[in-house]
C-alpha cells in the first residue's frame, strides 16, 4: 500500500529547464559555481489494495496529519465472508485434529466387534451352504451352475469378512502418526489464510505511515480505485531537501556527505545543507562531441538535505540556489 516517490516530475522538468537556460544562456556567461533546483520533501504514496468502493474519508487536502491516523476506509464487506469461512475451516481442521489425537471411541470399537462377529457367522453360513450344494451337484440332484453360484457368495462373505477384521484392527492400534501430521498441517494451512486475510482486511482502512500534510486525494467518496492506484499522497515532516542539477565543472567536488549552503527566495538568511545524493550520469547530454566547452554543459543530478532546522517550515517547490563546500 505504501509507495515512496521522493521526486516530483514537475519540479524536476521545471529544475532542468532553468539548468539549461541558465547554462545554455542567451546573455552571459554559464554559472558554474551554483547548482539551481527546487525545494522538495519526501512525497508518500498510499495505493488502494482492492477494487472496493470508498466509504469514509476522515481528511482533506492540506490537513497535517499523524502517524496512524486513519485517512480513508475502503469497504470490506467481501473481506468479512472471507474472515467468516476462513474461521470456519480453523474450526474443523481443530475438530478434526482433536478427534484423531484422542483415537477411536469405544464404542466404535464394540460396534466393529459386533460386525465382525456378523461376518463370522455369515461366512461360516455359507461355507455350509456350499458344502450342500457340493453333495446336491455330486448325487446329480443339482447343476453345476449352483454350486458356482454358492461358491461365489461364500467368496463375497469371506471378503465381507476380512474387510471387517481389518477395520478393527485399524481402531485398536490408533491414529497413524501420518494422519496426524496431515491433520496438522491442513490446520497450519488454514490458520496461515486467516493471517492473510487479517491482513488484507487491515489495508482496506488506510493510515498515515508518518506525521505529515495531505497533499491530495484523487478519489471522492463512493469511488472504486483500482488496486495500485494512489487514493492519498502526502508530504511527510521533517527537513525537506534541495533537488539541484550541478554543473560538470563541480562534479568533482560534489560528493555524498558534502557540506552545503542552501539559499531559497524569501529566506532571512542561507541554510546549512549536506549533499545526501548525486547521480553517476548527467541529466542533459550535448548531441555532439564532447569538447571542453561541450563538457560544461552538462548537469547531474543532486539531493541536498537541508540540515538547519530553519529549513523545516520551508514549503516544497520553490526555487533553491546551492553552492558547496566552505562559502567565503
Amino acid at each position: 500500500m505504501l509507495h515512496r516517490s521522493c521526486h516530483q516530475h514537475c519540479s524536476r522538468l521545471a529544475a532542468l529547464l532553468a539548468v539549461v537556460g541558465a547554462i545554455a544562456g542567451c546573455g552571459g556567461p554559464a554559472p558554474t559555481d551554483v547548482a539551481l533546483g527546487t525545494l522538495e520533501r519526501d512525497r508518500i504514496e498510499l495505493t488502494a489494495e482492492a477494487r472496493e468502493p470508498i466509504v469514509e474519508i476522515t481528511v482533506r487536502e492540506g490537513a497535517h496529519v499523524q502517524t496512524g491516523q486513519i485517512l480513508l476506509r475502503l469497504d470490506d464487506a467481501t473481506i468479512r465472508t472471507r474472515l467468516d469461512q476462513a474461521n470456519g475451516a480453523i474450526s474443523q481442521a481443530k475438530n478434526r485434529l482433536a478427534e484423531l489425537v484422542k483415537g477411536p471411541r469405544v464404542e466404535d470399537i464394540l460396534a466393529a466387534r459386533a460386525r465382525l462377529e456378523g461376518a463370522d457367522s455369515q461366512l461360516s453360513t455359507e461355507r455350509n451352504e456350499l458344502e450342500r450344494v457340493r453333495k446336491l451337484v455330486d448325487q446329480k440332484l443339482l447343476s453345476a451352475s449352483n454350486y458356482d453360484r454358492q461358491k461365489a457368495v461364500r467368496d463375497a462373505a469371506e471378503a465381507a469378512r476380512r474387510e471387517t477384521s481389518a477395520q478393527l484392527t485399524q481402531l485398536l492400534r490408533g491414529t497413524r502418526i501420518e494422519t496426524l501430521d496431515q491433520a496438522r498441517d491442513a490446520l497450519n494451512q488454514a490458520e496461515s489464510q486467516l493471517r492473510e486475510l487479517d491482513v488484507s482486511a487491515a489495508r482496506l482502512t488506510v493510515r498515515a505511515p508518518a506525521d505529515a500534510i495531505i497533499e491530495a486525494l484523487p478519489y471522492k467518496l463512493g469511488e472504486r480505485p483500482p488496486p495500485g492506484n494512489p487514493v492519498v499522497v502526502l508530504l511527510r515532516d521533517g527537513a525537506p531537501y534541495a533537488r539541484v542539477y550541478v554543473p560538470e565543472p563541480l562534479r568533482v567536488r560534489v560528493l555524498p556527505g558534502t557540506v552545503a549552503e542552501v539559499r531559497v527566495d524569501g529566506a532571512d538568511r542561507p541554510l546549512a545543507g549536506r549533499v545526501r545524493y548525486i547521480s553517476a550520469e548527467a541529466a542533459f547530454t550535448p548531441y555532439y562531441a564532447l569538447t571542453q566547452r561541450d563538457r560544461s554543459r552538462l548537469a547531474f543530478l543532486a539531493e541536498v538535505e537541508v540540515t538547519d532546522p530553519a529549513g523545516a517550515a520551508l514549503p516544497a517547490g520553490v526555487p533553491v540556489e546551492v553552492r558547496f563546500g566552505p562559502v567565503p
